[in-house]
């Protein structure tokens, strides 16, 4: 018995304008468009179309859009549409609601809510176009003090940085939740940027070892794809103990989008669920993180910084406190609007907090305690532009993960279905015909345009500001204000309102 009233999209044709030419048949894939030859002209069912806009945008005469049904239930402000339609799925189906690519609820968004200071006159600001500006960085452990030998000479005991010409990383993204195609451009990217990209949980494919220098691998509480020469492959390791969009819960990759490619990448069956366990099973405690940290370590002798990746949640200060005393090099912290291919509908929504507040409540701890030049700080979770990214560092952060506006700039149209695998646009699919149309000497060239545009920006703001150096931004929130913001938020992030005085 069908409840649902009407499709949440709708597929609008322009007959005038439509040439019958067949292209949004043959690019959609999830048949959305067929051809009736009764009749000679193409037939939309909206109750497939996901929004994607494959369509829309490879139409020749531009005879297509995709509107919002406006045909809605009675008016509740308790039960909206989707609210009521998720219950039809779920009794119908009996199974858990999986969803994609972060939290799109309209809770707050911190950044917008908080304004950069500029320099006048007394301390002027600086033209980033006439003189040097410092976005080169390094993350890991920094020296607490300067020591010499017998000879005067300076001991080099700093422990195993990552050195980034920009303060911009790709964030984790598996093979097998996003395509070979998408891989590789973010691998190129990286290395022609001088910074680094992020395997996540899904092995390293034997095709990108050669970009290790500019990779960062994970092990996860699956274990998938770990073994000797994957570590010793990278630059880095990253232990993942939680992300944003699905704090508490482990990865999930359905079996649709494990090909045999991705099978031999991550060492699991083909075609079967690939699911990780919420817990490392050897990790119960901070001293059992600390035993893999320093396995980790000795795996690799003691060449490559150990980042430990947690979700954003309320008591992230005092995780993080412990996890700076693990031997971790590097703390990444994933916020709740974190995107993802799979993610538990009602996870993805409602557990986690913002990274604003999550990295403002970090940074402060390890200050207070003495021991925040022990570690490094990573942020993630819906970084969307060069000003996001600004602001984090000026909250304390040391440099910022993107994960969504990377997939924006390889052409993704946020149609939140990733965990089905027929991404029209070639990126979170496996599908051969599909992988094709992400095309990485093009994708990788646009990742670059991007972080390059956006490290543009972050000099003029930085120039505006009378700071030449990404290290004197770092944690500098005197350089912030606040905007529509209560007295408990402005006490969390460490920032004054906007019109206050020094």
């Amino acid at each position: 018995m069908n409840m649902f009233i009407y499709p949440e999209y709708e597929v609008v044709r322009d007959e005038n304008k439509c040439i019958a030419c067949r292209v949004c048949e043959r690019q959609c894939a999830n048949e959305v468009h067929r051809f009736d030859p009764d009749t000679g002209r193409m037939i939309a069912d909206s109750e497939k179309c996901v929004n994607c806009h494959r369509c829309v945008c490879l139409c020749p005469t531009h005879a297509l859009k995709i509107v919002k049904s406006d045909d809605t239930y009675k008016r509740n402000a308790n039960w909206d549409n989707q609210t009521i339609n998720e219950v039809y799925k779920q009794a119908n189906s009996g199974g858990v609601l999986l969803s994609s690519m972060g939290n799109p609820k309209p809770y707050p968004v911190f950044w917008d809510k908080m304004l950069i200071n500029a320099s006048q006159v007394t301390n002027p600001p600086i033209d980033p176009l006439r003189e040097p500006m410092e976005t080169q960085l390094y993350l890991g452990k920094r020296t607490a003090k300067i020591e010499r030998d017998e000879k005067g000479k300076l001991k080099n005991t700093l422990a195993p940085q990552l050195k980034l010409n920009v303060p911009i990383l790709f964030s984790a993204m598996s093979y097998g939740s996003i395509s070979y195609n998408a891989h590789e451009s973010l691998a190129r990217a990286a290395e022609e940027l001088g910074t680094y990209y992020n395997t996540g949980e899904g092995g390293l494919h034997k095709d990108f070892y050669k970009y290790g220098k500019n990779t960062i691998v994970q092990v996860a509480s699956g274990r998938f794809g770990v073994f000797e020469g994957y570590l010793e492959s990278a630059a880095a390791i990253e232990i993942k103990m939680g992300q944003g969009a699905k704090p508490g819960i482990g990865g999930h990759l359905p079996g649709a989008k494990i090909s045999a490619d991705v099978s031999e990448t991550r060492m699991i069956p083909q075609g079967v669920d690939a699911i990780s366990p919420a817990p490392h099973h050897d990790i119960y405690s901070i001293e059992d993180l600390r035993q893999l940290v320093y396995s980790l370590k000795e795996a690799t002798a003691y060449k490559k910084p150990v980042i430990v990746k947690i979700a954003a949640v309320h008591n992230i200060a005092a995780i993080a406190s412990g996890i700076a005393r693990s031997g971790a090099d590097v703390i990444a912290i994933d916020g709740y609007r974190g995107g993802t291919g799979a993610a538990p509908t009602r996870i993805r929504d409602n557990v986690g907090i913002p990274i604003e507040l999550a990295l403002a409540e970090v940074d402060q701890r390890l200050r207070d305690e003495g021991i925040r030049d022990d570690v490094s700080i990573l942020v993630g979770g819906s970084i969307r532009s060069s000003a996001d990214v600004v602001k984090a560092i000026a909250l304390g952060a040391d440099a910022c993960y993107i994960g969504t506006a990377a997939l924006l700039a390889l052409g993704c149209h946020l149609c939140r279905t990733c965990h089905a695998g027929k991404c029209n646009w070639g990126i979170a699919t496996q599908r051969p015909d599909l992988v094709k149309r992400l095309n990485p000497d093009l994708g990788y060239k646009r990742l670059v345009n991007l972080v390059t545009a956006w490290n543009h920006e972050i000099q003029e703001m930085m120039g505006g500001m009378g700071i030449n150096s990404i290290e004197a931004l770092r944690g500098n929130r005197l350089m912030l204000r606040g905007l529509g913001l209560n007295e408990a938020e402005l006490k969390i992030l460490g920032i004054k309102y906007a019109g206050e005085s020094m």
